[in-house]
C-alpha cells in the first residue's frame, strides 16, 4: 500500500524519462494537497538511486498505474 494511495499517477503510455516521472508525481502530490516538506522528501528519496530505485520509490508513495 503506497504512502498516499489517494494520489493516482499514470505511468504506462507516458514519457518514461526520469525527470518527466519526477515532475508528474510531484505535480500530482501538489494537486493532492500534500505538504511541500513531504514532496521534497519524495524527491530526495527518488533521486538517491538509479532508475529502478526511482520507480520503486514512486510505487511506495503513490498509486502508480
Amino acid at each position: 500500500m503506497p504512502k498516499f494511495p489517494q494520489i493516482k499517477v499514470k505511468l504506462v503510455g507516458e514519457d518514461g524519462n526520469a525527470f518527466a516521472i519526477l515532475g508528474r508525481v510531484s505535480k500530482a502530490l501538489r494537486r493532492g494537497g500534500i505538504e511541500k516538506t513531504e514532496i521534497d522528501a519524495f524527491l530526495q528519496e527518488a533521486m538517491s538511486g538509479d532508475y529502478d530505485h526511482l520507480l520503486w520509490t514512486v510505487m511506495e508513495w503513490v498509486d502508480a498505474r
